[in-house]
């Protein structure tokens, strides 16, 4: 009986390790992950939180952060975990570059372990996998970035279903979570507003609903930072009547950032003037840049026109029909 027992805990010893082999995989590192459940409902999609860490390490030092990937898709995924680095771009309209196999100008992909590389999640549950930053006690100061991409690989059964065949790609889908990691010690921070313009570049504007303004960020440095700030809009008295504030947005070291903001105004006509004051995201030095645009609006603009072209009209018609006599006395 006693053998009986033995075996039958050894059965079950067998059982639990072989649903945390299908679960996590083989890595070595898996003991720190855990899984939760969600709630059921399908999305079509996974989540990967969170999109951004800052954290400021001395060198020598370490720090583990949670990285969650939650599973929406409908059936059980294969996840990849892959680290990269990344830079960013004098194109405005790019915010980073992921560079794949390529080593960035500031590195942190050495520094970044990931405690597993693939991991299976069935629909409704979440991964929670630890992601640990150790910083050499030999680096310099200033600004280190590296990613954390998550992507699905595909069942390699499934089919395509426009060729008939196998998928030649196993990796389907993408997300990537952004590490900007400062080191201790003094770092080259400088960086100001560059340009300040409607989003079109017209000075006017033919409907007031919603206005965009764009405003471009140079980061020269060789840390990111993280301006912030607001537009103040004036009427033609110089009276303000609205203010947009603007939440901090990161430019990274040697890069041009672009940034756009809404302004949904009453109704509005005539001469403004908006005024960006925008802190550079590092001491106490703020930007500022005017822009004075016209609102006009069409539909008033056309009917006022047509009223006027009706009245000049009808006002000759008339003066050619009748001829004003003046009486001799």
């Amino acid at each position: 009986m006693q053998i009986f027992k033995q075996q039958n805990r050894v059965c079950t010893f067998l059982g639990v390790v072989a649903v945390a082999v299908l679960l996590f995989g083989t890595n070595k590192a898996n003991a720190a992950i855990t899984i939760d459940k969600l709630d059921q409902t399908v999305y079509g999609d996974f989540v990967v939180g969170p999109g951004k860490t800052e954290v400021e390490l001395a060198p020598g030092d370490s720090k583990t952060f949670d990285l969650t990937v939650s599973n929406r898709i409908g059936k059980t995924r294969v996840f990849s975990i892959t680290e990269e680095d990344f830079k960013g771009s004098n194109d405005p309209q790019q915010t980073v570059t992921l560079l794949g196999d390529d080593r960035g100008p500031y590195s942190l992909r050495d520094y970044l372990h990931v405690a597993t590389s693939t991991i299976t999640l069935a629909n409704g549950y979440r991964a929670h996998i630890p992601v640990t930053i150790s910083i050499p006690a030999d680096a310099e100061p200033g600004g280190l970035y590296g990613s954390v991409i998550v992507g699905t690989v595909s069942d390699p059964t499934s089919v395509d279903a426009s060729s008939g065949s196998g998928m030649s790609n196993p990796v389907i889908t993408r997300i990537g979570t952004l590490f900007f990691v400062r080191v201790s010690g003094p770092a080259f921070t400088e960086g100001k507003l560059t340009n300040f313009s409607t989003a079109d570049g017209s000075r006017f504007i033919w409907n007031s609903d919603p206005i965009k303004f764009n405003l471009l960020y140079k980061n020269t440095g060789n840390v990111s930072v993280n301006p912030h700030g607001n537009v103040t809009i004036n009427n033609l008295t110089g009276s303000p009547i609205a203010t947009v504030e603007i939440d901090p947005w990161f430019a990274m070291p040697q890069s041009t950032r672009f940034r756009q903001i809404e302004w949904k105004p009453p109704f509005l006509f005539g001469r403004y003037v908006a005024h960006a004051s925008i802190m550079r995201g590092y001491g106490s030095t703020t930007d500022e840049m005017e822009l004075v645009f016209w609102v006009i609006q069409w539909k008033i603009t056309l009917i006022v026109l047509v009223v006027l072209i009706v009245l000049i009209t009808l006002l000759r018609w008339i003066s050619s029909k009748f001829t004003i006599v003046s009486k001799k006395k």
